[in-house]
């Protein structure tokens, strides 16, 4: 529900999603920013932001979420998630969030086209009937909308009520055009063979039919975006011809600048969720749950998340990571911050809603990104690659989807976490702590 009322942010430098513009006034209302300037309006609320940052609201551009989920995002100023694998299309936002406040904003590829028995099934506690993770999701939804959830994860189905055969051209475009009926935002086929998620042998779709469904979804208007974790997923990627990567190869082979040359030369973006490699690697995010900032607003299953790993793939390293990143950025490919945060449960360990996006913009500067430059990463360039062009920027006529941090964390990127106030769509958000132990 956006206000009425007329805010202005005075005295805060302004990073506006591209760059710093230094100390600006940012005035908005009605959830639309109508100033950035010099100016403060003599009819606004002031609140004055003097020796703090003003950022667009960040944006987590791999998860897969849920109700819960997107009010723990929006208390880390996380304002809009992107679900890599769910319910969140169109139509199941009108069934779970219709009227809910303090949420984060979703967008959804709906289900990513994977063989039977393929990833991301090695993940999925084996047990009789319904997840118990799913089943707790399910614990405050009315009758309908359990159906209509259940309805979303069910078998997949023709019109006539057939089994789907995803492993042919036929069942795989079927399968694409069932995703856009439901509102997909994008579309996601999954790439991988298992072994780097200590499942080696995973049924796998064949190239020649994730091509027909990338084909589809083009045809329909929409990006594709592609699950890889090594190399040789990442470059049959490229063969078939997505727009996106949806993680970075965790290894590093002599034929990785080719294959970056490649990524570069079609203008591939890559969300590298460094945050999961390093779990995958077998390193927590334990320090990052027990900072001050963060501990107060994460629940005991988030925090003993946070404090496990995945821990499936322990000869990698973060090095090679770090240096893929670095390579890709400097070949002119589009960096995006994502996380592949998904559900509360140790073996997905190292990552929580929200939190994780600040994580991730640390460990792109490690890797050697300017601060300014992940920040960008959060914000302007997911928008303009998922062609979100109402946010992601600080800019007349946008969404007032706003953070305001002490510090400056173009400079010290780790200040991103000092968050002070955040808004959507201009309505203050109630981060349910006191803030000025910061």
């Amino acid at each position: 529900m956006m206000q009425n009322k007329k805010t202005a942010v005075v005295n805060a430098n302004v990073f506006d999603g591209i760059q710093m513009l230094g100390q600006k006034n940012v005035v908005f209302q009605n959830g639309k920013i109508i100033s950035v300037s010099d100016e403060v309006p003599v009819d606004a609320e002031v609140i004055d932001g003097k020796g703090c940052t003003l950022l667009p609201g960040l944006i987590d551009a791999h998860v897969h979420t849920s109700e819960d989920s997107l009010r723990d995002a929006i208390l880390f100023g996380v304002t809009t998630e992107l679900e890599m694998q769910g319910g969140m299309t169109k139509k199941g936002r009108e069934l779970q969030l219709k009227d809910k406040d303090n949420v984060a904003d979703v967008r959804s590829s709906g289900m990513a086209l994977t063989a039977p028995g393929g990833h991301p099934d090695e993940l999925i506690p084996k047990e009789d009937g319904i997840p118990s993770f799913i089943l707790k999701k399910m614990e405050k939804m009315t009758e309908q909308e359990k159906q209509e959830f259940i309805a979303a994860f069910a078998e997949r189905e023709n019109k006539e009520g057939n089994k789907l055969d995803v492993t042919t051209k036929d069942g795989a475009v079927q399968f694409v055009r069932q995703q856009m009926e439901n509102g997909a935002d994008y579309f996601k086929i999954m790439i991988e063979e298992g072994t780097v998620m200590n499942a080696p042998g995973l049924p796998m779709i064949q190239p020649e039919v994730l091509k027909a469904a990338v084909d589809e979804a083009h045809k329909l208007g929409k990006i594709a975006i592609a699950h890889v974790l090594t190399a040789e997923a990442a470059k049959t990627a490229v063969e078939v011809g997505v727009d996106g990567l949806a993680h970075l190869f965790i290894d590093r082979p002599d034929w990785t600048p080719e294959l970056i040359k490649s990524i570069a030369d079609k203008g591939i973006f890559v969300t590298p969720c460094l945050v999961l490699n390093s779990s995958i690697i077998g390193k927590s995010a334990c320090h990052v749950a027990k900072d001050v900032r963060v501990e107060y607003k994460l629940n005991e299953d988030w925090k003993m998340t946070m404090c496990s790993c995945f821990n499936t793939f322990p000869s990698g390293n973060m090095e090679d990571n770090f240096n893929n990143v670095k390579d890709l950025f400097d070949a002119g490919v589009n960096i995006l911050v994502g996380t592949d945060v998904s559900v509360p449960m140790a073996h997905l360990g190292g990552l929580a809603h929200g939190v994780s996006v600040h994580h991730e913009m640390q460990l792109l500067v490690e890797a050697g990104l300017t601060p300014t430059d992940a920040l960008k990463s959060a914000t302007s360039l997911i928008a303009k690659r998922f062609s979100l062009t109402d946010r992601g920027q600080i800019a007349e006529g946008l969404r007032a989807d706003l953070i305001l941090v002490k510090g400056n964390p173009s400079e010290n990127i780790s200040d991103s976490l000092s968050i002070l106030n955040v808004w959507k769509e201009g309505v203050a958000i109630n981060l349910n702590g006191d803030i000025n132990k910061i």
